[in-house]
């Protein structure tokens, strides 16, 4: 007797997969993702990279990556210790297709912008 293999389903409410969709795709998560896709990176080395974020919050973002397996904390032994981040092959095939994501955001950036001033233009005439 075989058993059924899991199906995880994003689109069901208690799937599984949606508190890693969380950490993956929000902003901390993506833009961590993306800076550890260059190299392995020190905690205050990711900081300065991931511009804005606090010491919290990536601190918060590199335990939940670590515990969803896509990212490795190395203790390396050396007066004072250090700690180094790097990307498991998990964690670096979804960091791949993140910096699709990033480069197609920012490539579309000047339509974007076009969007948003129209936008904002319109609403501004509807609030007179």
């Amino acid at each position: 007797m075989s058993l059924d293999p899991l199906v995880f389903d994003v689109f069901a409410r208690n799937c599984t997969s949606r508190p890693v969709m969380d950490t993956v795709a929000g902003r901390w998560g993506i833009l961590t993702l993306a800076a550890l896709r260059e190299g392995t990176h020190r905690f205050n080395e990711l900081r300065r990279r991931v511009d804005g974020v606090s010491e919290k919050m990536l601190s918060q973002t590199l335990h939940a990556l670590e515990r969803d397996g896509l990212v490795v904390r190395e203790v390396r032994s050396a007066i004072p210790p250090r700690v180094e981040y790097s990307l498991t092959d998990i964690g670096a095939r979804i960091a791949a297709k993140l910096d699709e994501l990033i480069e197609l955001v920012e490539g579309e950036m000047p339509q974007i912008t076009v969007a948003q001033e129209r936008y904002d233009a319109r609403e501004d005439d509807q609030r007179r």
